[in-house]
């Protein structure tokens, strides 16, 4: 464990807020202390009101906000007074506490308080760091887990049995506190939960905390517990089928769509290979927070239905409860292991399931650590339930709203890197979908950088590039819901006297052959997709209305449409619509260079200004237009059409 102190970048905040962001982002940094949204920090200060009285505020990191990008606004400013009230109740409920802290936030706008905040308020020292360092959690989640952590720290801190986080657990902590802290107390341990630390200046708490982790590291590494071999895994062969059925499988359970991200680490091979994961793996989680993003235990195998009945007859055990709960059960797995797998997570989303894979990485690094001690043991069955069904969690699912109208599913794009193949992602990104984009041009990878996006540069005319981005796509994210062909080219003009064959073969190996190709590989998964598959076709209005000296262009684009037709037939019965929309003059596309423009412009007659209005709207096309429209066609207003030719073109006269 490094202390990344650095006394020149601190030296550069000007309030003791602004240092409490810097060590907050130090904490961020490192994912063996805190992981997306984890761990909490704050300090406490004196400010004067509107009114000009002087008052104690509590500045501890709000709700959504991460550690590692927190910023002064990520913290929301309490009043400390009202809090030591707070402090002094008998009881509280959970739901009463959160809107009393609500009530004494001092800035308007500012993030809701985290459910520790009283927790932080009771600990007499201005700044206080809490983490879920892994390598605590793996001395603290074994049998005799307490009597470890007091032969690592002694007085040095204050040891918690597990206590829900909430009102109850600040009333704990105030009460250790003060009958057992110490001039030398500079944490305090919360058994199964986390670590504290805390100090006199953001320094101070920051150096505390990096040394009460690097002396459970050591006392790991001295037994022989802080890194665990990892074998060498064999070649693993195509998975594609096998990983969109158990997508299909878990979305059904869920009642929704899903993301199934696949990890191939050797470390998660490892894991779900190892010969007693059937009875580790099902001891629980490493803490409760992770309890929500990755379920209570994570799925052995592929049989879903089996997982629903047992995570069904858990929430039967521990009805009595849940009675009075308006409670979401949703009894799909969230981390599904597997030996040919190796570790699978779910989400209803990419970022969803990229967060259930990290926590549970980090959960296989603390269960090997305990097991290495004597053995992993986590919160009871009672426990886990009461976390996972807490009031506030399952008022925070409330509150999340409708998702995205393609939340958990999965497009692939052809042509991704420019035109409208490029704004095809942007707009299904924008529509929660996950999106593989396809394209021979090398920069297909950073069209988007975000979590949902996947760039493959690919050619789309090797059935053997196909074969290998779909294997590498449905890793990422477990499917085929949408499928836009999109592709093509669109060669110079040549009249029918001088096309050459060469260049005629050329042209439909990519507009056709290639298309056909990809149509017949994505098939079967496109059956898998819980909503049905949904295939968009990028035709032509030469399709309708050819021009002079576009021959092969024209005729491939035709082929292409009958292709479409034949596929909306043939596919209907297996629950996926093929439609095809037919742009034209779409300017802003890698097709159309300065030359390809000049000539056709000058084949009509017309200007290149007066060729890109050449419509009934006098209007210009462009890629967006033909975008939205592409995702509409894939959305619920076109649910029962299929086998549909759109053209979007500003109106042509010959088409009309």
């Amino acid at each position: 464990m490094k202390n990344l102190w650095d006394a020149a970048e601190a030296g550069k905040c000007k309030s003791d807020l602004e240092l409490r962001v810097y060590s907050s982002r130090l904490l961020g940094r490192d994912d063996t202390l805190v992981l997306h949204g984890g761990g909490n920090t704050s300090v406490k200060v004196r400010e004067k009101n509107a009114a000009g009285a002087e008052e104690e505020i509590l500045y501890v990191k709000g709700s959504g906000w991460d550690l590692e990008t927190i910023e002064v606004d990520g913290f929301a400013p309490v009043r400390m007074a009202h809090l030591l009230k707070l402090a002094q109740l008998e009881a509280l409920p959970d739901p009463q506490m959160v809107n009393e802290l609500a009530t004494q936030v001092t800035r308007a706008g500012a993030p809701a308080p985290s459910v520790e905040t009283i927790l932080h308020a009771v600990i007499p020292h201005k700044f206080v760091d809490h983490t879920h360092a892994d390598a605590l959690l793996a001395i603290t989640n074994t049998d005799d887990g307490e009597a470890r952590i007091q032969e690592i720290y002694g007085d040095d801190v204050l040891v918690v049995p597990y206590v829900m986080p909430g009102f109850e657990l600040a009333k704990v902590c105030a009460r250790r506190f003060k009958a057992e802290a110490k001039p030398s107390t500079i944490g305090m341990v919360l058994l199964k939960h986390g670590l504290f630390s805390f100090g006199a200046t953001a320094e101070e708490s920051y150096g505390r905390m990096i040394s009460l982790v690097e002396r459970a590291e050591n006392y790991l590494k001295e037994r022989g517990a802080l890194d665990s071999p990892i074998s060498p895994m064999g070649p693993i062969g195509p998975m594609r089928v096998e990983l969109a059925k158990l997508r299909h499988s878990i979305a059904q359970s869920a009642g929704f769509p899903v993301v199934l991200s696949t990890d191939a680490d050797p470390k998660a091979f490892a894991f779900a290979r190892a010969s007693n994961v059937r009875e580790v793996s099902q001891r629980g989680p490493a803490t409760p927070d992770h309890i929500v993003r990755t379920k209570r235990l994570p799925m052995l195998g592929r049989d879903v239905k089996a997982y629903a009945s047992s995570y069904r007859e858990y929430f039967a055990r521990n009805a009595p409860r849940a009675k009075e709960k308006k409670t979401m059960l949703d009894p799909a797995p969230r981390v599904i292991l597997d030996p040919e797998l190796g570790m699978a997570t779910a989400g209803r989303s990419a970022k969803e399931a990229a967060i259930a894979r990290d926590l549970y990485s980090h959960t296989m690094d603390v269960i090997a650590r305990a097991e290495a001690l004597g053995g992993y043991r986590a919160l009871s069955e009672e426990e886990l339930f009461e976390f996972e069904y807490w009031d506030l969690e399952q008022a925070k699912l409330r509150r999340a709203g409708s998702p995205p109208v393609f939340a958990g599913e999965i497009a692939w794009v052809t042509g991704a890197a420019s035109g409208i193949g490029k704004a095809c992602v942007e707009a299904l990104l924008k529509r929660g979908a996950a999106v593989v984009g396809l394209d021979l041009d090398p920069k297909v990878p950073g069209v988007a950088a975000r979590p949902a996006y996947l760039g493959l540069q690919a050619d789309i005319t090797s059935a053997e590039a196909i074969g290998a981005a779909l294997e590498a796509g449905i890793r990422a994210f477990g499917g085929i819901d949408m499928l836009v062909l999109n592709a093509g080219v669109f060669p110079a003009g040549t009249p029918i006297a001088s096309l050459e064959s060469s260049e005629w073969r050329r042209v439909f190996e990519v507009n056709v052959d290639a298309n056909l190709t990809l149509m017949r590989e994505c098939h079967p998964l496109l059956k898998l997709a819980p909503r049905g598959g949904r295939v968009v076709v990028m035709g032509s209005k030469n399709v309708a209305a050819p021009g002079p000296g576009a021959a092969a262009y024209s005729a491939s684009k035709a082929a292409l449409t009958q292709l479409a037709r034949v596929a909306a037939l043939e596919w209907g019965k297996d629950g996926i619509r093929v439609n095809t929309l037919h742009p034209n003059a779409v300017f802003d596309t890698g097709i159309w260079t300065d030359e390809v423009l000049e000539t056709r412009a000058k084949s009509y007659g017309l200007s290149v200004d007066e060729y890109k209005r050449n419509n009934v709207l006098g209007t210009e096309v462009r890629s967006r237009d033909v975008a939205e429209l592409v995702v509409e066609m894939c959305g619920p207003a076109f649910s029962k059409t299929t086998g549909a030719q759109i053209p979007i073109d500003g109106g042509n006269e010959r088409v009309i």
